[in-house]
């Protein structure tokens, strides 16, 4: 399919580990008229390369399940599973350039050594084998090489952020030496290969754009425009169980009747001002009003419990 690098391409790339939830909705939901309102695509990829703990049949539950609820995608749906000769070739770029290296190091030992870890909850690496593995070590993954340089963006829903990596996260894993391609590397190669220039996606990735960034820069990639939702959280702002709070079309949701009031749910959650003579209409009218009337000035930074 071929892409217009001016048009505006957005995507929705969930994790098929288990039944889309309404964290996941709120996510959809915002891409999807973000993308259509400026008259652009929407893309569907599947983001299943952690193969262990992808559950069986639910990527298939998962699109007929955004189907019923009256989402529309453009093209074939990518498959992360399907593309690891992609991440190779740009893995291999990297350690060609000598930006990759070896690690041998357990996460174990890195937390004996490190210092504060990041805030959110990742360690910092401290170097370890950075100028090659020590004696008696095995590699374990392989890392990217940081430098000392501030890397900073403007989301479009929490505003300007920067970061300088050797503070934040140090040398980042890009591959598990005996399992699967890091996530920052994948989702870099899969929205340059997609053309993707607006991510709209879970503040929980939020702190994950820097890293992104700096591999679109070694790689040689534009930058997308980054807008980063606020987070669905269970009672007390405990985390979101997809267990307790799932969509699955096997699981009996009835979609076609309670599917656009959900929909109406995601939209005020997001800020939106949405009539309540909609509460009661169907998918595909809620999605038209929201690409219509979607306006980003009132997204709120911080999320809560689901309507």
């Amino acid at each position: 399919m071929f892409i217009d690098k001016q048009q505006v391409t957005g995507r929705f790339a969930p994790s098929p580990t288990g039944p889309l939830h309404v964290g996941s909705l709120v996510a959809a939901v915002g891409s999807y008229v973000m993308a259509r309102q400026a008259g652009g695509l929407w893309l569907m990829r599947m983001e299943d390369l952690d193969e262990p703990r992808v559950v069986p049949g639910m990527a298939d539950d998962m699109l007929r399940t955004l189907e019923a609820l009256g989402f529309q995608w453009d093209g074939e749906v990518m498959r992360q599973s399907r593309r690891k000769d992609a991440y190779q070739e740009a893995l291999d770029e990297l350690m060609k350039r000598g930006l990759v290296y070896a690690c041998g190091c357990s996460r174990a030992e890195i937390a004996r050594i490190a210092s504060a870890p990041h805030e959110n909850g990742e360690l910092l690496y401290p170097g370890i084998c950075r100028e090659g593995l020590p004696e008696g070590k095995e590699e374990r993954a392989y890392r990217v090489t940081v430098y000392d340089e501030l890397i900073a963006f403007n989301d479009l829903v929490m505003g300007h952020y920067s970061e300088i990596l050797t503070a934040s996260s140090g040398d980042f894993v890009v591959k598990r030496a005996d399992g699967p391609f890091a996530y920052q590397l994948a989702v870099v190669v899969d929205d340059h290969f997609q053309g993707v220039n607006q991510v709209v996606r879970g503040a929980d990735l939020f702190t994950s754009t820097p890293r992104q960034i700096y591999l679109q820069t070694l790689l040689g990639y534009e930058t997308p425009v980054y807008a980063h939702l606020p987070l669905v959280t269970g009672p007390g702002g405990a985390k979101l169980s997809k267990r307790d709070n799932a969509l699955s079309l096997a699981e009996g949701r009835d979609l076609a009747t309670e599917g656009g009031g959900l929909l109406v749910r995601a939209l005020r959650f997001l800020g939106q001002n949405v009539p309540d003579e909609l509460e009661k209409a169907g998918c595909r009218e809620v999605l038209e009003w929201g690409v219509a009337n979607f306006d980003m000035c009132r997204v709120p930074r911080v999320g809560g419990e689901f309507g």
